[in-house]
């Protein structure tokens, strides 16, 4: 293939990519604890003719570039009051609450803290996110509610001695995105959780998303504009190409 069509190629692909990004952080810029992702780009093969690689001439090579990640920004968000008893919103960046699923035990870090009280099969409550997953104490147990004292929302209260867990890690840019605003350490990454001492955690908060409107317009406008020139590229290339042909 003609290295032309295969530049104008990677890079519409590449432009679609960012867009796709960009599209699902404007979508969950209302959704409470969503953290924005940012496509990084890569360059592709680059090479010098008659040359060394490192060294810069005017016969320079190369074959585009390609979104190689789209890494999420784990930085806090402002927070929005709800005067609800069972949201719980985390100040402090890179701190997250541990979450477990009650069918296969496989555990998740999320920053949205609306909670409730769900019931067990077993008949007790504990404290569960809008998935019904179980967020779990400081001891790595399901936060035991208890319903005999009702707040003002109807529901119960933390039995005593229960403190919701907030978590850290040293690597967070390297978790592996899940789904519904969770993360998980991916497997054989030396990515320990340690717990939070005295976390900074709000009661009847929520944190917003971390999504800026005008970077992301700004974002829209450059992925738009690159994929049309290279579109434009794939026309060009195409049209020499049939000259060329005509021609034998």
């Amino acid at each position: 293939m003609d290295m032309s069509f295969w530049t104008a190629a990677v890079g519409a692909d590449s432009a679609q990519n960012k867009l796709n990004i960009v599209s699902n952080n404007l979508a969950n810029i209302n959704n409470s604890g969503y953290k924005t992702k940012n496509a990084e780009f890569s360059e592709l093969i680059n090479y010098n003719l008659n040359a060394p690689r490192e060294e810069r001439t005017d016969l320079q090579a190369g074959a585009g570039a390609i979104v190689n990640q789209a890494p999420t920004n784990f930085s806090t968000a402002s927070l929005t009051n709800t005067e609800r008893d069972m949201d719980y919103a985390l100040t402090a960046d890179n701190e997250f609450f541990l979450v477990q699923d009650q069918a296969t035990g496989e555990r998740t870090l999320t920053r949205t803290g609306h909670f409730h009280a769900g019931q067990r099969p077993d008949g007790s409550y504990v404290l569960m996110t809008d998935s019904n997953k179980m967020v779990l104490n400081t001891q790595g147990q399901p936060v035991v509610m208890n319903m005999d004292v009702k707040t003002d929302d109807e529901e119960g209260r933390l039995a005593d001695g229960q403190q919701i867990g907030v978590y850290t890690l040293p690597y967070p840019s390297r978790l592996r995105n899940v789904g519904d605003n969770e993360y998980q350490v991916r497997e054989g990454d030396n990515n320990p959780l340690s717990l939070v001492q005295n976390p900074q955690m709000v009661q009847g908060a929520l944190e917003q998303s971390n999504v800026d409107m005008a970077k992301e317009m700004v974002d829209t406008i450059e992925a738009q504009r690159a994929f049309s020139y290279t579109l434009r590229m794939v026309t060009t290339s195409d049209e020499i190409a049939q000259t060329v042909n005509s021609l034998r």
